[in-house]
């Protein structure tokens, strides 16, 4: 089985490459602009430098056309009220066929547009889609883009990039990058403590929850011979701690032997992971079947007593783990519903 297909489960959330490299610390730096800004959008000062991968963006003026592409970077200026000119679509966890995520379209909507435009780019981007907006920034806090297409997009209009390593800016910082770019830090910053406030009063029904171990898995039912683990660098496992829970010793060890969003483990090594007490994984009961039938998967103690989050693939809570704006209050309830029936589970 080709090495593509082996992750396929969870690279498409992504739509990424095979293989990507990076990472960094369990703390995504949040951009420092080089000018003050001050508490309302009334009082920023232009120019705004915003440090990032790639270098340095400057945004020398209010932007008023805002183009976002990749993953969940439109939510965060629909979320303060600014409509973009154009988005990267969804492919999964979309409803309808329609190309975008159900929170996504609901707050289009709410904010008066019925049809936005949506860049096809899930196999590449669309620079001539982007160009035909003329946007005044592109927003990709959150995102893969290269070195390459970084410097095309910023042909196009200055481009806010992650902070440091692809694929791995938090909720937090993806908020407040991005808010940032247009122009909107201080309100990035209160849709921040909002939504902080919001999670810790929704987390306080589920006291079962609190400090229980647990990982994100991704399992190939065509190939149970490996699995894979995000690292605690990737939004979905730092979204978990969020709420609440732990990371496994076992995790943090394994975590400190690769360099990439994820750790692939060989089942044979299965017995390593003894200390987690909660599995959240893609797929449904009839992957719990197999994996429970597999004689090394099977003998994990999380697995054998059923405290094993099923996330039904393709749906809109799977892409939902990995959090963005509007994503968080859409699907939170859901989420710790589900994660707080497998914590019950645990003694």
């Amino acid at each position: 089985m080709c090495y593509q297909k082996a992750k396929s489960i969870f690279m498409i959330i992504f739509l990424l490459s095979v293989v990507l490299t990076g990472c960094g610390s369990s703390e995504t730096a949040l951009p420092v602009p080089e000018e003050n800004t001050q508490q309302s959008e009334v009082s920023t000062e232009y120019p705004i430098v915003i440090q990032h991968a790639f270098g340095e963006t400057v945004i020398a003026s209010k932007p008023e056309r805002v183009a976002t592409i990749a993953w969940g970077n439109q939510d965060v200026p629909l979320a303060l009220g600014v409509v973009p000119v154009g988005v990267s679509e969804a492919n999964y966890g979309v409803l309808d066929g329609n190309n975008l995520l159900p929170w996504t379209l609901d707050k289009f909507k709410e904010l008066g547009v019925e049809e936005p435009v949506v860049f096809k780019d899930t196999d590449g981007l669309d620079y001539e889609a982007i160009s035909d907006i003329q946007p005044d920034v592109i927003l990709a806090a959150y995102s893969g883009i290269t070195q390459e297409e970084y410097d095309l997009l910023s042909q196009i209009a200055p481009v806010v990039a992650y902070p440091e390593y692809p694929w791995q800016t938090f909720w937090r910082a993806q908020i407040t990058i991005n808010a940032t770019g247009i122009g909107m830090q201080a309100e990035g910053q209160k849709l921040v403590q909002d939504l902080e406030i919001l999670i810790k009063e929704k987390v306080n029904k589920y006291p079962s929850i609190k400090g229980k171990k647990v990982a994100f898995f991704a399992f190939d039912p065509l190939d149970l011979g490996k699995f894979y683990i995000y690292h605690p660098n990737d939004p979905r496992t730092a979204y978990l701690l969020d709420l609440g829970m732990a990371l496994p010793e076992s995790i943090k060890k394994l975590a400190q032997e690769t360099n990439s969003f994820y750790i692939e483990l060989s089942s044979e090594n299965v017995d390593l992971l003894e200390d987690v007490e909660v599995i959240i994984t893609y797929g449904n009961d009839k992957l719990l079947e197999e994996i429970k039938a597999d004689p090394l998967l099977g003998s994990l103690p999380a697995i054998k007593r059923g405290s094993v989050v099923l996330i039904e693939d393709g749906s809109p809570l799977a892409a939902s783990a990995t959090p963005s704006a509007l994503s968080i209050p859409a699907t939170i309830d859901e989420y710790l519903k589900v994660i707080g029936e497998a914590a019950d589970q645990v003694e």
